[in-house]
């Protein structure tokens, strides 16, 4: 864990007193108002802290509700999707979850909420980021980078909702209470500022390479490069598409890790091929409604029973039978029955309690590496792998295929089957020559499931390219085309828009 884990941690006992009482409304910073705060390079950078702080909120309080709400990456992306099922401890857990995983959820859910506000909560950081730090007289680098840091932060988070939402309201400034009230926006305009803002952040950004340890987590001239183009992938502008991700891939700033097994492991939290990872510590500063250091996705999914986990996120017989025979991903991404769940113990239905077959393994923590004291759930050390190298080859090879260019598609292919292999030349051969049209694309497809297995892309990947009702209704899914791409708005924000916000199709 690095310095922004920590930095992060300290500015969320500072700013978050101050949360909004509906989605665009943000107050001045705790013991500061706007006269006194912004003046300083040292007020910049706390500024813009603020505005990582969102992104790593995974329960928070909804807004007049006195609820909590979950809203993790891997909720919507694989439990939604073929990949895993909910879980827990049963239907009754979670069980707004369960509709969504059965394509049932409502407008009403406290989950959907959740994801628009702590969204909009960062839009709104960010942009009183923007409005401030240019009138700060401080070193114009700094300047030029903490402008750029939020821009990809405002980026990241419109990205968020407009793969789930579609239409939003589109908030560039900071707005006086009678702004408040605002309508949706049509996605292409939404679309039009993530690529804005994230071409301008590109520009301004360090290189990995030239950045300290300490600064590992922030944005950097790679996470808003691949960013850039993952939003042009799934607007399916594959020449920009290819452009981008190939400027990552050759850029020699990322690097596959030799060995699979270390990309989840505490020590290969900001490995080489790690282009963006939200930052968590085990520091036992978090609790329930008021997270600060910690992850909640260590234990959520982890085992019940003698594993002391609550059991989310349950791999399917589905997604298992997609690995090839004797890929090593297979046992080093899902736990089968017999594994030793690290210091855990071995893994049995018995000492799970509950009949299912398969765990996630990529955010699995041991025992010795829970908080020291205070609650542990609150407060798992594992950094969310939002972005990859492996994922971004990937990118570069769909869009290859899509430009015609499929000595690149099968070379990025098997650049990462040659990791995955790990030296062991009898399993996972190379894709060669023979493989071509709709079959090389179907590798490729083969190839982002397995690779990226339970990190939270399976959905968005399949309503990207266009698959999602094929393959969720042969799932015995109840995915209704032309609805179940978006998610629905949630009611609570139409009301306070005064109706200005509509309702998704379907809903």
């Amino acid at each position: 864990m690095n310095k922004l884990a920590t930095i992060l941690a300290l500015m969320s006992l500072f700013i978050f007193s101050t949360c909004s009482k509906e989605f665009l409304e943000v107050e001045p910073l705790v013991g500061s108002t706007e006269v006194n705060y912004y003046q300083t390079g040292d007020d910049a950078e706390s500024a813009i802290i603020a505005c990582y702080n969102p992104l790593q909120q995974e329960v928070s309080p909804i807004q007049g509700s006195g609820q909590l709400a979950p809203h993790f990456r891997w909720y919507f992306g694989d439990i939604c999707s073929d990949d895993s099922e909910k879980g827990g401890s049963g239907d009754g857990d979670e069980p707004e979850l369960l509709q969504f995983e059965k394509f049932n959820g409502s407008a009403n859910s406290k989950l959907v909420l959740a994801e628009w506000q702590i969204a909009y909560k960062g839009i709104a950081y960010c942009n009183i980021a923007l409005d401030k730090i240019p009138e700060i007289d401080m070193d114009e680098d700094d300047k030029s980078r903490f402008l750029a840091e939020a821009k990809f932060i405002r980026a990241y988070n419109y990205y968020t909702l407009v793969t789930m939402f579609g239409d939003v309201p589109l908030i560039t400034e900071a707005l006086s209470p009678s702004e408040y009230q605002q309508p949706r926006t049509s996605a292409s305009q939404i679309w039009n500022l993530i690529e804005t803002d994230l071409t301008e952040a590109r520009n301004d950004l360090p290189r990995r390479s030239s950045i300290s340890v300490s600064e590992l987590g922030r944005a950097t001239w790679g996470a808003a490069t691949s960013l850039l183009a993952k939003a042009y992938a799934y607007q399916n502008q594959w020449g920009l598409t290819h452009d981008m991700a190939g400027e990552v891939v050759i850029s020699n700033e990322y690097f596959l890790d030799p060995n699979f097994s270390n990309i989840f492991t505490l020590a290969g939290e900001n490995g080489s091929g790690s282009i963006f990872e939200i930052q968590y510590m085990n520091a036992s500063g978090g609790n329930w409604g008021n997270q600060l250091e910690g992850t909640f996705t260590n234990v959520f999914q982890r085992a019940r029973g003698n594993f002391n986990g609550f059991g989310f996120n349950i791999p399917t017989e589905n997604l298992v039978s997609e690995y090839e025979n004797n890929d090593p991903r297979l046992s080093l991404s899902i736990f089968r029955e017999g594994d030793v769940m690290g210091d855990r113990g071995v893994f049995t239905l018995e000492a799970t309690g509950f009949p299912y077959d398969y765990y996630n393994r990529k955010y699995f923590s041991n025992n010795a590496d829970e908080a020291p004291f205070g609650d542990g759930a609150p407060n798992g050390p594992s950094n969310d792998r939002v972005i990859r190298l492996a994922d971004v080859m990937l990118l570069y090879a769909e869009a290859s295929w899509h430009i015609g260019n499929e000595t690149t598609t099968r070379n990025m292919l098997n650049l990462v089957r040659e990791r995955a292999r790990g030296g062991n030349n009898s399993v996972l051969g190379d894709i060669n020559g023979q493989v071509t049209g709709n079959a090389l694309l179907d590798r490729v497809y083969h190839e982002r499931r397995v690779e990226l297995a339970m990190e939270g892309h399976r959905f968005f990947d399949l309503v990207r390219q266009g698959r999602a009702g094929e393959v969720l209704r042969a799932q015995g899914l109840n995915f209704v085309d032309g609805v179940h791409e978006l998610f629905p708005v949630p009611t609570a924000e139409i009301t306070l828009s005064g109706g200005q916000i509509t309702q998704n199709p379907g809903y």
